[in-house]
């Protein structure tokens, strides 16, 4: 394992969030570390939970042509981990053993297949580590 770390959908809906002032620095502060020295990472998946919370969830949702620009300047530079069979089956393993969802464990078996010492949540158990991977919830 790296100092490579997983940044779960959750860190960057909190990034948008002008109702939440703490969590929405400390989130844009991981996203800018993540970027500018090349250690944190995501997944396919994220990609796509985020542009879904975005573009219909928000107080103020994302256009389209924002979006896109927010894909290729921030997420898809990020986004290191695509799906594979192997990624499927790990992470039905995960969600067997350690009774979290198919979803979560799906980002679990993403942080593992990107080699990451550290998945940043606030969704999941705080501390625990599962198959190498410490979860951190960074607004704690």
């Amino acid at each position: 394992m790296s100092d490579r770390f997983f940044i779960d959908t959750n860190v960057f809906v909190y990034s948008f969030d002008a109702t939440a002032k703490r969590k929405q620095q400390i989130a844009r502060d991981l996203v800018a570390s993540a970027l500018s020295q090349n250690t944190g990472i995501i997944s396919y998946q994220v990609i796509q939970e985020f542009l879904n919370v975005a573009t219909r969830k928000f107080a103020h949702p994302l256009t389209p042509q924002d979006a896109k620009q927010y894909l290729a300047q921030v997420l898809y530079p990020l986004c290191e981990v695509f799906p594979t069979e192997s990624l499927y089956s790990v992470a039905l393993d995960l969600s067997r053993d350690t009774q979290y969802s198919f979803y979560d464990s799906l980002i679990l078996a993403a942080a593992v297949a990107g080699g990451c010492k550290t998945l940043h949540s606030e969704d999941l158990c705080h501390g625990r580590t599962v198959a190498g991977v410490t979860i951190q919830n960074p607004f704690r």
